[in-house]
């Protein structure tokens, strides 16, 4: 097999993984795509290589003729009456010509273009464009950063910035347009003329951006401002139909709301617009009603610790109840909350393990799930943005050491527990405020594993996060930060069985970085005696 064909036979194999689309669901497969560009860039450099050599020997050639003929043309005759020079003129006319001809009609693209072709149908999808886009912005709300941040790539922790062109601005801007999200539209469409007005070269005309800002401002209600975007659109292009329906229609409008104004007060109103609003529009309520206090937690505002509580928090070395295990070595284990009580383990997973462990799951990373309360299905969901997979114990000895050591530290057994699960989280990956254990609408949920509720979450971090991707928890204004290596752990069940709801708990969007977990449920049965019933139902 040639090298070429042995390095496109290579990368289609990588990338055999993802015949679906949502590579922005995990950053892990996503570095796919890098060695997916680089390839194509080499074959695209490849084809340069073979152009410039062909232009290189036509050039050669006309030069060498240029010379000729210049000679030639100055005394014809005298020319020819060299018979070398007759014979080589009609050898040339009949034979190099065509040589000639057949090198300029060579088509070189044969190679990139058979290896694009080959590799396009790995590419991401309008979806994958479409989910990156939203994910900005999820961080952009999240986080608080207005559309210049972004667009000039300030985030904390980067080590390679990029920026954000008109024509990126743009895309962002028509993404959410075509989601109905106005909100979005306007913020990424004034970024887009704010980045044109001041020069920067783009294909993408002020008018295309005028029109839709126009109307996006149009639906927050605000006629003026919908007016005078429309009037500078006109002032560029006069021949531009719909907004000069739309300046009509906007027109009628307003003096409609004149008109009943005037009905109201019994009062003349003066024809004078009022001044163009900034733009500033307030962003829209959605479904999530801790929507405020989620995302100031992620952004570390919030977190209700107190002196108070701190001095409620201590360090110690956690034997598993003289685990013989963990006698020798005990882990370090630190309070992150009092009540409910939330602790994290420090050195739970070596740099080798976490490796190893990312490696298994890599090629079975699917978009994670969340079951729909209304049909018991299980169905992907724009809250939760990460990809998963389950590891057995027999897939290799790391994961079933990995088990046997969650298992010394909680003291529960991981004979009813749950498969690994291993996470990786994409573009502004995330998993909104949600419940581990089942409630009681939902007594159906694990009924098929016949091992009762989840009764504790053991969650590893495989890796450390620049910036964002907090775990979170609303309910008592709880904050924990991925530290790689380390791992925290709390009950989701009071001892009575019922469920504890504070642990409601969020997974932050990652702002930069890319985060690895793995986590480990606890079911109810084989656990009775390990984790005994309390006295009271809150115990």
């Amino acid at each position: 097999m040639k090298p070429r064909l042995q390095l496109v036979f290579f990368t289609c194999i990588l990338l055999i993984w993802h015949t679906e689309a949502e590579f922005f669901t995990s950053i892990g497969q996503m570095t796919d795509l890098i060695y997916a560009e680089k390839d194509l860039v080499q074959s695209l450099k490849e084809y340069i290589r073979a152009e410039e050599s062909k232009l290189s020997q036509i050039k050669s050639w006309a030069e060498k003729l240029d010379v000729l003929t210049s000679k030639s043309t100055s005394d014809p005759e005298g020319y020819l009456a060299h018979p070398v020079n007759a014979y080589k003129l009609v050898k040339r006319l009949n034979t190099d010509w065509l040589e000639l001809e057949n090198l300029v009609l060579q088509d070189t693209t044969n190679g990139f273009i058979a290896n694009l072709t080959i590799q396009r149908q790995f590419f991401p999808t309008e979806e994958d464009e479409t989910g990156a886009a939203k994910a900005l912005m999820r961080l952009q709300d999240t986080y608080k950063l207005d559309p210049e941040t972004l667009s000039r790539g300030n985030l904390p922790g980067t080590k390679y910035r990029s920026y954000l062109t008109v024509g990126d601005c743009f895309g962002m801007g028509k993404t959410a347009y075509n989601d109905g999200d106005y909100y979005h539209t306007v913020l990424w469409m004034e970024q887009a003329l704010k980045q044109h007005d001041e020069g920067e070269d783009t294909t993408v005309s002020k008018v295309e951006i005028l029109d839709y800002l126009s109307y996006a401002v149009f639906q927050f209600g605000d006629l003026h401002r919908a007016m005078e975007l429309t009037r500078r659109l006109i002032s560029l292009d006069s021949t531009h139909e719909r907004a000069g329906s739309n300046l009509r229609y906007f027109e009628k409008l307003l003096e409609k709301e004149r008109e009943e104004e005037k009905e109201k007060s019994n009062k003349t109103v003066t024809t004078t617009e009022p001044v163009v609003q900034s733009g500033a529009y307030e962003r829209p309520l959605d479904y999530l009603p801790e929507r405020d206090i989620y995302e100031a937690l992620c952004r570390g505002e919030g977190v209700k610790m107190t002196p108070r509580r701190q001095k409620r928090l201590f360090c110690r070395y956690h034997d598993g109840n003289r685990n013989p295990h963990l006698l020798i070595a005990p882990f370090k284990e630190e309070d992150e909350w009092d009540s409910p009580h939330i602790v994290r383990y420090y050195d739970v997973m070596s740099d080798e393990e976490i490796e190893k462990i990312k490696q298994l799951a890599k090629p079975r990373l699917a978009r994670a799930t969340v079951r729909d309360p209304k049909t018991g299905v299980l169905t992907v969901a724009s809250y939760r943005v990460s990809k998963s997979s389950w590891l057995e114990e027999d897939d290799d000895p790391v994961v079933a050491k990995v088990n046997q050591r969650m298992q010394h530290i909680t003291g529960l057994t991981v004979k009813t527990a749950e498969l690994l699960q291993v996470a990786n989280y994409g573009m502004g990956g995330q998993y909104e405020p949600h419940f581990d254990f089942s409630r009681k609408d939902e007594p159906d949920a694990f009924k098929r594993l016949g091992t009762g509720n989840r009764v504790a979450t053991f969650l590893n971090y495989m890796s450390d996060v620049e910036a964002g991707g907090a775990t979170v928890f609303p309910d008592f204004g709880a904050a924990i930060w991925p530290k790689k290596g380390t791992a925290v752990f709390w009950y989701n069940l009071f001892r009575s069985g019922e469920g504890d709801y504070r642990t409601r708990h969020a997974a932050c969007p990652v702002l930069v970085g890319c985060k690895w977990v793995s986590n480990k449920w606890f079911h109810e049965r084989g656990n009775e005696f390990l984790r005994p019933c309390g006295r009271t139902e809150v115990d």
